[in-house]
């Protein structure tokens, strides 16, 4: 679940906003002391951050450069200062979208949404590591990062086993269902059915308990697949 921060000192906005991310389905992370904003978006990592203008303690002019040396966060500005001057100057610090309130609930979320799809992609890391187990996209092989030292610490995944293990990584502890990875991985019917789904599944699991890891994907009766 992708994780947004909200920096917005009145508590009406603060709680309208953290509501609405919640509905569609975000973690919404509410900043309620204003100190040492930089150093707990160190601590929480969000995926996201909503930053308005006026706050105490620092603006949000410093608090983006601020934020910016830390880390490239995505930040969307959601202020009700409406000057062509603090939009060039918000978006010349770093930000990546500026909106004004009051603001039009349906076209705030589309902006999250393109700004967080935006992030993801040029963020998509050539490994991933959930759980123990390490990635490797370029390469299509998996690791067990607890058995470094050992044997059998690493083995090669199929096309297939690769994309069936890098979307169920992508959403760990989230259940996919079996229609979802046939849809998602392949966007065909015609060639790739539930029985071969099955097949590579089976496979996968093999080679991953060969690694030490027989439980990593775990069966959600009638529903799908959990890491």
């Amino acid at each position: 679940m992708q994780k947004i921060m909200i920096i917005e000192d009145e508590p009406a906005v603060r709680q309208e906003l953290a509501l609405l991310l919640q509905n569609e389905g975000w973690q919404a992370i509410p900043v309620e002391h204003f100190h040492d904003i930089p150093g707990q978006a160190a601590s929480l990592r969000p995926d996201l951050i909503l930053l308005d203008l006026n706050l105490p303690e620092k603006d949000g002019f410093t608090l983006c450069a601020q934020l910016r040396n830390r880390k490239n966060t995505p930040i969307i500005f959601v202020t009700g200062r409406e000057s062509a001057m603090d939009e060039l100057h918000a978006l010349s610090l770093g930000g990546d979208d500026y909106i004004t309130k009051p603001y039009n609930i349906p076209l705030l979320l589309a902006r999250i949404r393109a700004v967080l799809r935006r992030s993801t992609t040029q963020a998509a890391p050539d490994v991933m590591l959930v759980n123990g187990l390490a990635l490797d996209l370029a390469k299509g092989i998996i690791t067990n990062t607890d058995r470094l030292s050992a044997d059998a610490a690493q083995t090669e995944l199929t096309r297939n086993e690769l994309r069936i293990l890098a979307h169920l990584m992508n959403h760990p502890g989230q259940i996919v269902s079996r229609a979802d990875l046939i849809e998602t991985l392949w966007n065909s019917h015609i060639y790739i059915d539930d029985n071969t789904l099955s097949v590579n599944m089976t496979r996968l699991r093999a080679k991953l308990a060969d690694l030490g890891l027989p439980d990593y994907i775990r069966t959600r009766r009638g529903l799908g697949y959990q890491i």
